[in-house]
């Protein structure tokens, strides 16, 4: 495989990847956990993979290498060519045409669809290849987990609860696309009291200080927009932000992240979304809350298990895409490719590199079908 980037290029790459990699514990002292990958499905050439492959985006030379080599000894026939640069050159090179498979480290912006749209006339083919980093210090694109002073009864919260906390009336919001209107929501559906969420006594009237990090642009803000705001962008005014790409904190040996830790430790009206490995990292002394779906429940733990089944509603994904006009069939050699990434074999991959945590066996049935 032929691996593009030049030296200065590299280095771009290994600090979008840092800058996508919250702190913590160092590697050598964590566990990383094991993943039964039994019920996947076993790679069996159906075609013959003939000619190049062209993958752009972001830059994940060792891992797109070591599958790349691994699909290489079933299709002997076939050769990969990288251009690991950013992730926004994954839906460039869709565009210009200079890519048959665009990868990336998050779900496209919204920005990215507009321009595919609007250039094709039709939306990208999307497959999850893997899920978003739970708390490993050597993952990235990890799920966000939602924390509060040790202090604060609250049990947990729905998806519902974290938009009236985090969010603010909208007139609609985005599916895919498509502005819909049927995301909007006034502003009696904001939660602003302690005591909306269900606390009585002292806490009944207090207000909620709310932190998080990155609201303008980011993965973690795309993902509570969608998630939680149906594709709408109005957050609490209130909200303390914390942008993690101001440096201004590491003259005093600090990260953006670990002052909305700090804030939420010291004070007990505080809550914040922020990512476990932080909280690890820091030896942090927060509750973490378990969410919902729904009123009612279940209310699922964050761990690298939930992460991996998909049943914790905050788990980020990351993603292959192929431009595919609607009616037509992918090409052979793609095709082959995304059904090994999709494998068992091309899952254990993914695991072994601790980048990202594998997807469950429903997860992969369900995007094989897309290729199919």
């Amino acid at each position: 495989m032929k691996i593009v980037p030049s030296a200065p290029q590299l280095l771009l790459a290994a600090a979008a990847l840092f800058a996508a990699s919250p702190q913590g514990v160092a590697a050598d002292a964590y566990q990383p956990s094991h993943y039964d990958l039994s019920d996947l499905p076993v790679y069996k050439p159906e075609a013959m993979a003939l000619g190049v492959i062209r993958i752009y985006g972001t830059p994940l030379e060792s891992l797109v290498g070591e599958l790349a080599s691994a699909f290489r000894a079933h299709q002997g026939h076939v050769r990969l060519d990288a251009y690991l640069i950013n992730t926004s050159q994954a839906f460039a090179g869709l565009i210009e045409g200079k890519a048959d498979i665009g990868i990336m480290g998050h779900k496209m912006w919204h920005t990215g669809r507009m321009a595919f749209q609007e250039t094709f006339g039709y939306p990208p083919l999307e497959i999850k290849f893997g899920v978003g980093s739970f708390d490993d210090p050597e993952g990235s694109t990890p799920g966000l987990i939602f924390v509060v002073n040790k202090r604060n009864p609250l049990s947990g919260l729905t998806v519902d609860q974290i938009d009236g906390i985090f969010g603010a009336q909208r007139t609609g919001g985005w599916k895919g696309t498509q502005w819909s209107p049927e995301a909007a929501r006034g502003p009696e559906k904001n939660l602003r009291t302690w005591g909306q969420l269900g606390l009585t006594g002292d806490w009944a009237n207090q207000p909620i200080h709310v932190h998080g990090s990155d609201v303008t642009l980011s993965t973690w803000a795309d993902l509570i927009q969608q998630k939680a705001f149906d594709g709408g962008g109005k957050w609490n005014p209130d909200l303390n932000e914390g942008p993690r790409a101001d440096i201004a904190w590491k003259a005093h040996g600090k990260t953006r992240d670990q002052i909305i830790i700090e804030r939420v430790e010291k004070d007990p009206l505080a809550i914040a979304f922020m990512f476990k490995r932080v909280v690890n990292g820091t030896h942090s002394d927060v509750r973490v809350l378990p969410l919902a779906e729904h009123a009612g429940g279940p209310y699922i733990v964050p761990s690298a298990q939930s992460f991996h089944d998909g049943t914790y509603p905050f788990h980020n994904n990351v993603y292959l895409y192929v431009n595919r006009p609607p009616g037509e069939a992918v090409p052979d050699r793609d095709r082959e490719f995304i059904r090994f990434v999709l494998s068992r074999e091309g899952q254990q991959i993914v695991a072994d590199s601790r980048i990202f945590i594998p997807l469950d066996a429903a997860t992969v049935k369900a995007e094989l079908k897309k290729i199919d």
